[in-house]
């Protein structure tokens, strides 16, 4: 079966999923909106700086809709409800990237969101990486333990060349090391981690007592220039340790962790690794690391080049679930909801 799909913005995580969709030979393209007049008309190939697809992106939401695509892949950065329920309610089903995994921190989106499948019979699904699908690794790996005391997730990542200001100004990045509320800021913009917890709980079966958001930062000792004009000057935050944790009583049963930094001046200085360690405490204990790196026939010539690695391995968790989540019942979806989700159409042939 061909699934024919709508691409939602060709941005960072966009272009990525635009070629996977062209490298899968159960995926056909047929629509893209442009959120930015400038791409308005372009070949959708030329605008991810592939081959031309002869797609031509368009900002007509009435168009698109009419083209009745089995499913459409939304990357903006964040999820816009009101689109969404444009989707939804006119049955198309979704796989996002855009901070959605349960929907809760959507607030009474979620409710709106929930609507829309209703009425559309349609489902939305919510990929990501961490939070998303490192979530889907562990809860895997912690299926050989016949008793599982406590799951973590630590995602470590020298962030200094990831060209993406709004969405680390957010969690604290820039602002002067003794900044009031500091861990409040963190808390709010990294709100998604707190639906990953939610998730990992799910899946375990247990109603967690409480969740919790901590922080820790390091300044940096010198002004930092970073990709985008984002400058970060001497004594504000270059690095953030934020810990997401669910309790059963009071004892810590999931954490989900982020450890980002940025330049080499860092006050105090962190030792850290480089992708994602997964830590199942039980019998037995499991430990595994996930990262990544180039293909032999890799053509990239600078560490921007490896970085856009980063970017596919968050596009095409959402591509893989297309088939099962046309498949699903209407309403939200996530990891513990649908099927093993195969890598159908990526062999290279």
């Amino acid at each position: 079966m061909t699934y024919r799909v709508v691409q939602w913005t060709t941005g960072n995580v966009g272009k990525k999923s635009v070629h996977a969709i062209a490298a899968n030979s159960t995926l056909e393209l047929v629509g893209c909106y442009a959120w930015s007049p400038d791409k308005v008309g372009r070949d959708v190939g030329e605008l991810c700086g592939i081959e031309p697809l002869g797609v031509t992106a368009t900002d007509d939401v009435d168009a698109l809709l009419a083209l009745k695509p089995d499913c459409v892949v939304y990357n903006p950065m964040f999820a816009n409800v009101d689109e969404l329920e444009r989707l939804l309610g006119a049955g198309i089903n979704v796989v996002t990237t855009s901070e959605f995994i349960t929907g809760h921190r959507l607030g009474s989106g979620r409710a709106r969101i929930e609507e829309a499948c209703r009425r559309g019979g349609s489902t939305i699904f919510g990929s990501g990486l961490n939070p998303g699908f490192m979530q889907l690794f562990a809860i895997v790996a912690a299926g050989i333990s016949d008793r599982v005391d406590r799951i973590s997730i630590v995602e470590s990542f020298d962030t200094t060349i990831y060209n993406s200001p709004d969405t680390e100004k957010i969690m604290g990045f820039g602002y002067p090391i003794d900044q009031p509320g500091l861990r409040d800021i963190t808390e709010k913009g990294s709100e998604i981690f707190r639906e990953a917890v939610l998730l990992l709980a799910n899946a375990l079966g247990v109603e967690l007592d409480e969740i919790r958001c901590d922080a820790e930062y390091a300044q940096t000792t010198e002004d930092l220039d970073l990709p985008g004009g984002w400058h970060i000057a001497k004594g504000c935050v270059a690095g953030i340790d934020v810990r997401w944790k669910g309790f059963l009583g009071a004892r810590e049963v999931v954490e989900v962790r982020g450890v980002w930094t940025k330049g080499q001046s860092l006050q105090p200085t962190w030792s850290m690794g480089f992708g994602y360690d997964v830590t199942i405490e039980g019998r037995p204990t499991i430990k595994t690391t996930l990262s990544f790196e180039p293909p032999p026939d890799f053509v990239g010539e600078t560490i921007e080049d490896y970085v856009l690695l980063g970017l596919t391995i968050t596009a095409v968790p959402a591509i893989t679930a297309i088939p099962a989540v046309v498949a699903a019942p209407p309403g939200i979806a996530t990891y513990n909801d649908l099927p093993l989700l195969l890598p159908r159409g990526v062999i290279n042939a």
